[in-house]
């Protein structure tokens, strides 16, 4: 089967690649910038860079717009496609309903739209195995979700039916889970090298309390700290370290709070 990619950013890198070590064939690669386009199609089998978003004549049976989420309706809006396509966005925040609503008001055809969203963080070079990462899958009939149910399946063994709105729980829990996460280190690395002292020195507390997050019942059954202890001498400390630095003082006082709020101080 043939398979059009929209897109070069991480997940067009990681998603194309994945799909052919399936057994699927990567037709086409289109992205605004051409040179991105034809190394990601240097990196596949016989994948041929497009430089506009007519598919009207492509053999694809399946078309994956891998773009931004602010990206993905102008897309729809402008793409041309061959009769009986099916379209999917790889969001985690655009609704299927919208993708319907942008194809019906500017294309004659009917298209079969659905969603194939990786809950995953990507990375270009960064080797990553896709039997393990779950797929979300949402379609606007049952035809096109067998059809994408039987893709990720070749890719997966781990294949979530997720509607709209269960998917952007999803990803706002996913953006605490790993956006905001990750953004917290930053911040601590920043602190640590401020007073000259080394990230390392971070690593292994880092790893301990990811590892006891992952085995725990509830994370917040594993939460250490002094917002957990009520230990408000050390509180008001760390807020004094942190008063020429108001944004720091202000995650630090949110975050205070809401272990405070949530163990019930």
């Amino acid at each position: 089967m043939n398979i059009s990619i929209i897109g070069t950013g991480n997940l067009a890198w990681h998603l194309s690649q994945a799909l052919e070590q399936a057994g699927y064939r990567i037709a086409e690669i289109y992205g605004r910038d051409v040179a991105k386009a034809i190394h990601l199609a240097g990196l596949l089998y016989s994948a041929e860079v497009k430089n506009d978003l007519d598919f009207s004549e492509s053999n694809s049976q399946l078309f994956i717009i891998a773009v931004s989420d602010d990206a993905v309706l102008g897309v729809c809006a402008k793409m041309l496609l061959p009769e009986n396509a099916i379209v999917v966005h790889t969001s985690g925040a655009k609704y299927l309903s919208e993708m319907q609503q942008a194809f019906q008001i500017h294309h004659d055809l009917p298209v079969n739209c659905g969603v194939f969203y990786p809950l995953m963080t990507f990375t270009k070079n960064r080797r990553i195995e896709f039997a393990h990462i779950p797929l979300c899958i949402e379609a606007a009939d049952e035809k096109t979700e067998a059809f994408l149910v039987k893709v990720g399946s070749a890719m997966s063994d781990a294949i979530y039916l997720i509607s709209s709105e269960e998917r952007r729980a999803l990803h706002v829990a996913a953006v605490f889970a790993c956006n905001f996460t990750n953004h917290l280190w930053g911040l601590a690395k920043e602190i640590v090298e401020s007073e000259d002292m080394e990230f390392d020195i971070l690593k292994p507390l880092i790893s301990e309390t990811f590892n006891k997050a992952i085995l725990a019942t509830h994370p917040a059954d594993v939460q250490t700290g002094p917002a957990v202890r009520g230990d408000q001498a050390t509180v008001k400390k760390h807020l004094e370290y942190l008063a020429d630095d108001d944004d720091l003082r202000k995650v630090y006082q949110t975050m205070t709070d809401s272990i405070r709020d949530w163990h019930g101080e």
